[in-house]
């Protein structure tokens, strides 16, 4: 299939932001009273939104999530993203490329909030690919595992879902993309493991890559897309 348009998750997939918005999480659980380790916190949390996650918490903690809660949580991520955060490897040429070959039509699509999807970008040099074109489904009714951010963003297209590529790395996100109707990119590099990558497949991801400098090629029409 020859895709109009290209659709980017933003953390995992964009910006090495996971574990770093992970470990603040860990953290600030840990000082509520609920320790765990960064692997299992990861488990629990990666691809899911903290405020959705509100009840889990509270449950194991007995603190509320509420607004302020969010906003210290917040604060917090977003300093240790401002000191810590790179780019995913590869992701800078790859980006350029496919921005290049679709002519601008390529979107971020995140479960997160703005404010930390375009710190992000701008803190890796990636927002001038995007500008305009960021997608949060915070901003709407429904955010991941719904395809509500993933249709948002098809819709300012102005391209039919099922004539994207959704690129993503969770299983997450994986669902929404497919329940958007789109073609779905597994992104599972091999410190993921092989479980991270049949995870996606089992979601519905239509091909499993392991290196961002791929992607530009498994997106050519003539190529089926290498299979890891």
């Amino acid at each position: 299939m020859q895709f109009e348009a290209v659709l980017f998750d933003c953390d995992g997939v964009l910006v090495d932001s996971e574990p770093i918005t992970i470990g603040v999480l860990r953290d600030m659980l840990e000082e509520q009273g609920w320790a765990m380790s960064a692997q299992e916190c990861m488990a629990l949390f990666v691809g899911k939104s903290v405020k959705e996650e509100g009840a889990l918490i509270q449950a194991h903690t007995g603190v509320p999530v509420t607004e302020a809660w969010l906003t210290r949580f917040r604060e917090r991520r977003n300093e240790a993203l401002e000191r810590n955060l790179v780019a995913v490897r590869n992701i800078h040429a790859a980006v350029a490329s496919i921005h290049a070959r679709h002519q601008g039509r390529i979107a971020c699509a995140s479960g997160a909030d703005r404010f930390k999807v375009e710190l992000q970008l701008r803190k890796v040099g990636l927002i001038n690919f995007f500008e305009g074109r960021i997608f949060s489904g915070m901003e709407l009714a429904r955010s991941k595992p719904a395809p509500d951010v993933y249709l948002a963003a098809a819709g300012a297209l102005s391209v039919n879902p099922a004539r994207c590529a959704v690129v993503e790395d969770t299983v997450t996100g994986v669902t929404a993309g497919v329940a958007a109707g789109a073609t779905v990119f597994g992104y599972s590099p091999p410190e993921a493991g092989h479980d991270s990558a049949e995870a996606l497949r089992r979601a519905g991801a239509s091909h499993i890559f392991t290196d961002m400098a791929l992607l530009p090629a498994i997106l050519e029409p003539s190529s089926t897309g290498p299979r890891s």
